[in-house]
């Protein structure tokens, strides 16, 4: 585990208090059976900026704390743990992370206070298929105007300003649209971990460039994918511990199950599992914050080692928990399905596996 300063370790423990206080899984399943629109509990979320999460990565001058992606990092794993839903992601790291790294000291100026405080919320709108391949580029912009088609944006509905990826005069590139101009239609997704997602349709929507091209929309891809994996491995070490506090206390053919070989070498897979995608997750977020060339390796090896690691976890807590594990009154049913949108999120295991060894030159 990373050291952590006096202030990072504040900022772990806050989180982690207000989630077990105000945001517990019970939350989530209260905000999932209220067919929220939006696929995150507003009230919340405006604690959660009101607290100064949503500008942990964003310089002072433009209302946030400039604190660096490992801390925005921990906030995310303890968000995780609980399932908590909300635009954490996709507007305190991912939109505010392609302003502070592509936007004009204009652009800066008008949105990064707003997603600092919360009032705006942001998205990045990359892909236009099924599957993540930010390569795939058919999205136009000319003459101040982007019309295209993306899929699965996470936030899509609740977004007042989206990062969109576009072929440009000078080739390919991101783009700023107002969430409310008449050229944006959005519709809404039911993704099976009910979060909020939109398929978003430009018709000549106004935009604005950011500037640094193609080499941007990696740079902020790969902020987007290391808080995803640490966003996964709260969910997964909730996940492992909720299961071995189980095996501790079910009774089956006269004694504990935690007793039982077979299980305890399937829990020692899991803890090492962890472990390891634990170093590889914090390994990415402290090099995005050294601003070190090796990024885009390490990145793509959190991601596809955490989404092994929840897959597997996610698995072993429903079958651990036997019948009641298949319920939807169970919570191992939750961590199931987040593992599984998660995966998918900004490349899955083979996506990014494939890139680490083209990164490698194999």
């Amino acid at each position: 585990m990373a050291v952590l300063s006096e202030e990072q370790s504040m900022l772990r423990d806050a989180a982690k208090s207000w989630v077990q206080e105000k945001s517990p899984v019970t939350a989530f399943r209260k905000m999932r059976d209220s067919g929220a629109e939006l696929g995150y509990d507003v009230a919340a979320w405006n604690e959660m900026a009101e607290m100064g999460w949503a500008g942990v990565i964003i310089p002072e001058e433009y209302g946030g704390s400039n604190f660096g992606y490992l801390s925005l990092g921990l906030v995310l794993e303890e968000l995780g743990r609980t399932l908590t839903a909300s635009p954490l992601l996709s507007s305190g790291l991912a939109a505010a992370s392609a302003l502070i790294l592509g936007g004009s000291d204009a652009q800066k100026s008008e949105w990064l206070p707003k997603i600092a405080e919360g009032t705006a919320v942001g998205a990045l709108a990359i892909d236009e298929g099924a599957h993540h391949a930010p390569d795939k580029v058919a999205t136009v912009f000319k003459d101040g105007k982007i019309t295209g088609k993306k899929t699965f944006v996470l936030e899509g509905m609740a977004a007042g300003i989206i990062i969109v990826s576009g072929k440009g005069p000078d080739g390919v590139g991101l783009y700023l649209v107002k969430g409310d101009d008449a050229g944006v239609k959005r519709t809404r997704l039911s993704l099976a971990d009910s979060r909020g997602a939109a398929n978003i349709e430009f018709n000549g929507a106004a935009a604005e460039p950011l500037s640094g091209g193609a080499d941007l929309i990696d740079k902020v891809l790969d902020r987007a994918r290391a808080g995803v994996a640490a966003e996964m491995l709260g969910s997964a070490i909730q996940a492992f511990e909720t299961t071995l506090d189980y095996l501790k206390v079910r009774v089956q053919f006269g004694q504990v199950i935690g007793s039982f070989q077979a299980l305890q070498h399937r829990a020692a897979k899991m803890f090492t599992d962890l472990e390891l995608s634990r170093s590889a997750v914090e390994a990415a977020l402290a090099a995005i914050d050294a601003d070190s060339p090796d990024v885009p390796e390490l990145v793509s090896l959190a991601k596809a080692k955490m989404g092994d690691t929840f897959h597997l976890v996610s698995n072993e807590m429903v079958q651990m928990h036997g019948g009641i594990g298949m319920t939807d009154a169970h919570d191992a049913g939750f961590y199931l399905k987040r593992a599984r949108a998660a995966e998918a999120a900004f490349g899955n295991q083979a996506f990014h596996r494939d890139r680490y060894a083209r990164i490698q030159g194999y």
